[in-house]
């Protein structure tokens, strides 16, 4: 457990702000499983979260990828044009 919890700490405290952007991904690809598994079994509850499931991950990584990358790029621009 502790090497789990190391792994997960090493990969948050990482200055390529992959974290940031890979979890909501990983939620994403969740929501497609869910979304597939529901849609081949007939079963309308997990087709219905999967798609939500689905549709919260790719909103969620647009966020957080401009929010940790777009952010930092524009502060940087602001700072060359001297505002």
């Amino acid at each position: 457990m502790r090497l789990i919890q190391g792994c997960v700490q090493r990969l948050r405290d990482d200055e390529g702000g992959h974290v940031m952007v890979g979890v909501p991904s990983l939620v994403g690809a969740i929501g497609a499983i869910m979304l597939g598994y529901g849609a081949a079994g007939n079963e309308d509850f997990v087709t219905i979260l999967g798609g939500f499931v689905l549709a919260a991950g790719i909103f969620v990584t647009g966020l957080a990828r401009h929010r940790t990358i777009d952010y930092e790029v524009y502060s940087r621009l602001d700072q060359i044009e001297g505002k």
